[in-house]
């Protein structure tokens, strides 16, 4: 019984070797707000997915450090696996962010040469616009590094994460009383005692300790090596 209406509707997308284009301003300005419109929810999709991950890791960490430090049983290797657990969100998150970049790009070359200039037009847009979105539909590309997106990532949220468990790692290892039920010092009295906290199975406590310090060494050049703002990113400031 149907079979004549889906013949029909063949027929007539044989007509067109492609769907056709807008002819009129008016069907422009349609498709133009439709494709805003999907921009917008991709965009939002990456933002959410975003989101998740940080709030895994602000999880994950508030799980570990409850563990480590509310037990004097607990070894302070559990705050050494939250550290690598929270850098391989962060190297997530810096992925999805390179995504998420893509698309907010994209919408705010909209918004700003196009939408802006209908409730303030201005003189200073860039005529070719609409040729720079065409390429990029055309040939997406990442328009950040994945180092950029570390080190963005790291500036919003993560660098107090890792604060905390680097506070909290200390804490564990120079507290006598958070590592022995029997203890009665507060804190060590000696660099020896701080080395032999920090031993990590048949690792000395001397390895470990550099090992952190050059990890920490690393997040911190990773965090003050700022790429200069370019793009969409010279206009404004507000940037996720």
């Amino acid at each position: 019984m149907n079979s004549e209406p889906q013949q029909q509707g063949e027929n007539i997308m044989a007509g067109f070797a492609t769907p056709p284009l807008p002819s009129t301003p008016g069907e422009f300005i349609t498709a133009l707000s439709h494709f805003h419109r999907a921009e917008i929810a991709r965009m939002a999709g990456w933002r959410d997915r975003i989101d998740r991950t940080t709030n895994w890791a602000i999880t994950g960490v508030g799980a570990m450090l409850s563990l480590s430090l509310s037990t004097a049983t607990a070894h302070h290797g559990i705050l050494l696996f939250a550290m690598l657990l929270v850098t391989l969100l962060l190297l997530i998150e810096a992925r999805r962010y390179r995504f998420f970049d893509v698309y907010r790009a994209r919408v705010r070359l909209l918004e700003r040469n196009h939408f802006a200039q209908m409730f303030a037009p201005m003189n200073d847009i860039n005529p070719a616009w609409a040729r720079i979105l065409g390429e990029d539909l055309r040939a997406p590309k990442f328009l950040i590094s994945l180092r950029v997106a570390l080190s963005r990532r790291l500036r919003r949220n993560y660098v107090w994460m890792f604060l905390l468990l680097l506070l909290a790692w200390l804490l564990k290892i120079t507290s006598p009383k958070l590592q022995d039920v029997d203890a009665h010092r507060d804190f060590v009295t000696s660099l020896y005692e701080i080395m032999h906290s920090a031993d990590l199975g048949a690792i000395p406590g001397a390895a470990v300790i550099l090992g952190v310090a050059v990890f920490y060494a690393w997040l911190a050049a990773v965090a003050l090596r700022t790429a200069e703002r370019t793009g969409e990113l010279s206009y404004g400031d507000v940037h996720v």
